[in-house]
């Protein structure tokens, strides 16, 4: 497998046609897969805001008062509300904003980027990404999968990756359930996060500063004889963790 940063992706404007940027810099092969960082989706899409395009609510003002206590930092209450405004559900409060996409991504601050953001103070994530990737996919000089991608943290493990947050012509896993293992043993429970780990893999070379490398190819990589699934976001129902954090209170020290 070969993962190589797109050299030369000016900077986005909105309105900007991604497929064409892309098209004008790299050759692209049947069976790639592309890569884009809701970066500059987001920006082409118009996704940038000012902290007064979001009035704080009396709600706002708790949370960001509350954060603030518990930071040693003042919090600006209309952020808050910026991500009250993008999510359906705040799943925590304290010590940070965790929150679900209104397109079902569970992340910190509804994944609401404060750097490398222009002229504007705040670049919200794409509306609908899987529609962003199609619309990607349909201006490319060839049909190959396209993926949005993004960085967030995880449960239980330090640091940031790359994940997938919406994609087209791909299915999100691959489901290897009713295989067998070396050993002959049936495979019951086994469904692997492609797009995730494509992403993640993409990261490894768009960099997180200012390296300006917000499109990849993912190129020699094959899905395999697999099922596949287009469940990447657990439901409410199936996600117990979610659940759990519902029930829980931050006690602070």
């Amino acid at each position: 497998m070969n993962v190589f940063a797109v050299p030369g992706i000016p900077e986005v404007e909105p309105g900007d046609d991604i497929a064409a940027l892309v098209a004008e810099r790299v050759d692209l092969d049947p069976g790639d897969v592309l890569l884009v960082a809701s970066t500059i989706v987001s920006k082409a899409e118009g996704r940038t805001a000012t902290l007064d395009d979001f009035p704080a609510s009396p709600r706002a003002e708790e949370i960001a008062g509350r954060l603030s206590e518990l930071s040693g930092e003042e919090k600006d209450p209309r952020f808050a509300q910026a991500v009250i405004e993008e999510s359906t559900e705040l799943i925590m409060e304290a010590p940070f904003l965790l929150t679900s996409t209104r397109f079902g991504h569970i992340g910190v601050n509804a994944g609401i980027d404060r750097s490398n953001t222009g002229d504007a103070d705040l670049l919200l994530l794409p509306k609908r990404p899987n529609e962003s990737a199609a619309r990607i996919r349909s201006g490319l000089p060839i049909d190959v999968p396209v993926v949005v991608t993004d960085t967030c943290g995880r449960p239980f493990r330090h640091g940031q990756r790359g994940v997938a947050i919406g994609w087209d012509g791909i299915s999100a896993s691959r489901d290897w359930r009713g295989e067998h293992d070396r050993d002959g043993h049936e495979l019951e429970v086994t469904v692997e996060s492609v797009v995730d780990e494509l992403a993640s893999a993409a990261n490894l070379v768009s960099g997180e500063g200012d390296d300006g490398l917000p499109v990849v190819v993912v190129r020699d990589w094959e899905f395999g004889d697999h099922g596949g699934s287009d469940n990447l976001f657990r439901s409410v129902d199936g996600d117990f963790v979610r659940q759990a954090l519902r029930r829980w209170e931050f006690a602070g020290d």
